[in-house]
């Protein structure tokens, strides 16, 4: 008979740090090369080759959230923390979601934003020619990552606004690029520095910021659950709403 998997562990806190390895190995199908990375990190030789001037490295406590229910699939969801209870935290509040069905979560596409800053002595007209041209643009721009393109990314569109500021009028391009599961930075900035000389040729102006947005109002992810008002009673449901309230209508607690 072949065993359901569930990231429901009980006792999993009580384990030793190689049981639980152990646990998470048998759940997750990782390698015993990929074991070895979760004991022994990496080195300073490999660190060195990832950023400039390594001299050392700092280390963070990578833990196990269980009891994960996610669109009807189980997961251990690992969590790199130094702070006390977090993690205990996330596996019983998973313990009790799941008694409702668990999370349902959606997504959109991702989307992600590239911004170019232009000064041009006719704004409106910078738009227009940048407006007109913009199949040309986004071919330069997705020559810059055929691989992403490939993988069914790529730029895919692009915006072009006009706003006030306390120096005059600027020009903001925005070009949308699908980033697919990359976070997209190196992508987008590499774009949007290649596209820069072609938007100052064709409007007379000069770029300035190129760079991404962290505002990604294009790429969202959604997560819901619906907890039983049995399993946690109306008391805590009613400081839970309370709590909402307050986090809706004052800044600072949101």
């Amino acid at each position: 008979m072949v065993m359901r998997k569930t990231s429901r562990i009980p006792g999993f806190y009580k384990l030793s740090v190689d049981e639980r390895i152990k646990k998470v190995q048998e759940f997750s199908g990782l390698s015993d090369e990929d074991i070895e990375v979760l004991r022994n990190g990496f080195s300073l030789r490999q660190m060195d080759r990832m950023i400039e001037n390594v001299i050392g490295k700092v280390e963070v406590p990578l833990g196990i959230a269980t009891n994960f229910l996610i669109n009807g699939r189980e997961y251990l969801i690992p969590m790199a923390t130094e702070e006390p209870s977090v993690v205990a935290a996330a596996s019983n509040a998973a313990k009790i979601i799941r008694e409702g069905g668990g999370f349902k979560t959606s997504s959109t596409e991702p989307i992600m934003i590239g911004q170019i800053q232009l000064i041009a002595r006719d704004p409106e007209n910078a738009r227009k020619e940048i407006l007109e041209n913009k199949g040309k643009i986004l071919e330069m721009a997705n020559d810059q990552d055929p691989t992403l393109v490939a993988l069914g990314g790529g730029a895919e569109d692009l915006d072009v606004r006009i706003i006030e500021t306390g120096s005059g009028k600027m020009v903001i391009t925005h070009l949308f690029v699908n980033v697919r599961d990359a976070m997209g930075a190196n992508a987008v900035n590499t774009m949007t520095e290649a596209v820069a000389p072609f938007i100052e040729r064709i409007t007379g102006g000069t770029v300035y910021l190129r760079i991404l947005t962290n505002l990604s109002t294009e790429r969202m992810a959604r997560a819901e659950c619906v907890i039983p008002k049995e399993v946690i009673g109306e008391e805590i449901i009613d400081g839970i709403l309370k709590a909402y309230e307050f986090a809706s209508s004052d800044i600072y607690r949101a």
